[in-house]
């Protein structure tokens, strides 16, 4: 997923061509800025890559309004995050708190004052920024610096929702690091931990494409989501990390496999995942694993879904 430039973004969402003209001369210099003339748009652009930071929403506007809007916003996992501050004319107690009680974190009144709106917006930016910091450490693995098993399945979820609407396939590759207790025990747990970082190192370089996605599932199970990718591609990739593990050669003599460290991975492709279920898939995953440790491991098994 492409980043933002330094600059954060705003969505402002305003069916007045004015107040847009007016919002972009007082905040346009220090933001980015996006806009949408309905909140049917400002729903979907909320959606797409790269996200808003902070969305600046008028109330009243045709169709869905800005409450309804919020809403919305509010209910969806991807979007609930995305501070929403409404800009509006209406100032009753009353609409404040139903705004604030949808989930807004702030009201600015028109015709608003140009410093204020700044100050307040970068305020919110801030804190916007702080929270993602915090968020973004709580879904790293501590010790590997790759994201961790709840980042996984938040991706996963995310994934398989795009591939059933681009009716694309989806693939997962489970590897696990052959006989790392042995490891551990001969070479000591401080070496086993540099283990660890290294596979994931490896793991990570040997990704091709910003979708990829790789995390650590667990003790010394890793797993690798790969969105629009079909059986042969799986496969080609699980033998690269096969064969970047073979190049490194990190010494493992206590392994009856080789007397280097292997890993063994379980492929799988789902070609039509609106026909797949999610959790399924995983355990297939988990199965092809299982029979590339039983059938000698350092190897790969493949299996294909409808």
């Amino acid at each position: 997923m492409p980043p933002f430039p330094s600059k954060q973004t705003i969505l402002i969402v305003d069916d007045e061509p004015i107040n847009i003209k007016a919002l972009e001369f007082v905040l346009g210099e220090e933001h980015n800025l996006a806009y949408a003339t309905s909140g049917e748009i400002a729903l979907e652009m909320a959606q797409s890559d790269p996200q808003p930071d902070l969305i600046l929403m008028d109330i009243v506007m045709p169709g869905l309004d800005g409450f309804e809007v919020c809403a919305l916003l509010k209910e969806n996992d991807r979007t609930r995050n995305i501070p929403v501050v409404f800009l509006t004319a209406k100032w009753e107690t009353s609409e404040e708190t139903k705004g604030l009680e949808l989930g807004a974190v702030d009201y600015i009144r028109k015709p608003f004052s140009p410093p204020i709106i700044r100050a307040r917006i970068r305020n919110h930016l801030e804190l916007k920024k702080n929270r993602d910091l915090l968020e973004n450490l709580s879904t790293l693995d501590g010790l590997t610096n790759i994201p961790n098993r709840r980042r996984f399945d938040e991706i996963y979820a995310h994934e398989w929702t795009r591939a059933i609407r681009t009716k694309s396939p989806l693939s997962l590759l489970f590897i696990d690091i052959d006989h790392f207790k042995n490891y551990n025990d001969l070479y000591g747990h401080m070496a086993g931990d540099d283990c660890l970082k290294a596979v994931a190192r490896v793991l990570q370089s040997s990704l091709g494409r910003p979708a990829d996605f790789l995390a650590r599932f667990g003790g010394e199970e890793f797993i690798i989501l790969l969105p629009e990718t079909r059986e042969q591609g799986c496969i080609h990739l699980a033998e690269n990390i096969r064969s970047a593990l073979k190049t490194l050669h990190i010494e493992h003599l206590d392994s009856p496999v080789a007397d280097y460290l292997t890993v063994s991975i379980g492929s799988v492709t789902c070609t039509d995942v609106a026909q797949c279920d999610r959790s399924n898939l995983l355990e297939h995953a988990d199965r092809m694993l299982y029979q590339a440790k039983n059938e000698g491991r350092n190897c790969v098994r493949a299996k294909s879904m409808p």
